[in-house]
């Protein structure tokens, strides 16, 4: 008898816990379950969003490895990554070892720093194109004081790219967050047996401080690897058409344009998954990678 009412109080906890989050789990079944599957079902289909879809196959799949421009995307996604991400990662840190220290106004600099990251990425977009404007921008307007002749930014194809680098780095201030929460929760004692051991300041910072922020800087290296795989609004917002030569022009912004300039929705969800899997196995190697460099307290 006291086994069934055990099992029985077990149940209804399990019913009452269900209950309590039936909103949520309503929420991901509409709006993240439901659009998954559907959008692996239409990755075989040929939907204009209008008609009915019709079934093709692989053929989607089999043009997508056909199509140059998907090259084109994930060679300027790919390279947009391999600059952004470690660039962020040096200045993140940099920027929070700064921010760390008993300076004047250490409080209103934190919150300098990490307002620009509130903003709306179209805003942010917007901002931006003033500033890279060649002839009025703050930019090369700063630029010229000291002499320089500043590019034209969103006209040159050799600087597309470096432009949509340094916009990124404008929402740093997240990062910075992060990585200073992982600086406050290092302990005092190993910088002072550090300090008796004879380390100076870069010794200790490569053996003791980075190892113990390791776990913040791998948090923000895998979140970090899924935005720059998904970059969008911004450079939507300052190069129209993917910029000069298409040298701005992004994984995302093309499955954007195939779904809702020309209306193919089967091939934008095909191209979807390709990202989606592209993402997946990235952040499986960042996870490898991490049994290697992220030390964690007490393991």
């Amino acid at each position: 008898m006291k086994r069934t009412a055990a099992h029985s109080d077990a149940r209804d906890g399990v019913a009452c816990g269900l209950l309590w989050i039936s909103p949520w789990l309503v929420g991901f079944a509409v709006f993240v379950a439901v659009p998954i599957v559907l959008s692996g079902a239409l990755s075989f289909c040929e939907f204009d969003g209008i008609r009915r879809p019709v079934f093709i196959g692989l053929e989607h799949w089999r043009g997508l490895f056909a199509d140059p421009l998907v090259w084109k995307v994930l060679r300027n996604t790919a390279v947009y990554a391999a600059l952004a991400l470690p660039v962020g990662t040096v200045l993140g840190v940099a920027m929070a070892l700064l921010l760390n220290q008993p300076i004047p106004g250490q409080t209103l600099w934190r919150s300098v720093v990490f307002a620009p990251s509130l903003l709306p990425l179209v805003a942010v977009g917007i901002i931006w194109t003033w500033m890279f404007n060649a002839r009025f921008g703050l930019i090369n307007s700063a630029l010229a004081l000291v002499g320089i002749s500043g590019p034209t930014w969103l006209n040159d194809a050799s600087w597309a790219m470096p432009s949509v680098v340094i916009l990124g780095l404008w929402s740093i201030g997240h990062t910075v967050v992060v990585y200073l929460a992982g600086l406050q929760d290092v302990p005092r004692e190993l910088y002072e047996a550090s300090h008796l051991d004879g380390a100076g300041p870069w010794s200790r910072l490569w053996h003791v401080t980075l190892p113990m922020i390791s776990p913040a800087m791998f948090f923000n290296i895998v979140v970090g690897l899924i935005f720059v795989w998904q970059i969008f609004a911004a450079p939507y917002v300052m190069f129209p058409g993917g910029g000069p030569q298409r040298n701005a022009y992004f994984y995302t912004m093309y499955v954007y344009d195939q779904a809702f300039a020309y209306r193919r929705f089967g091939y934008a969800c095909a191209l979807s998954w390709v990202q989606l899997l592209i993402i997946l196995a990235l952040t499986a190697v960042a996870f490898r990678s991490s049994r290697h460099w992220v030390h964690y307290r007490g393991a």
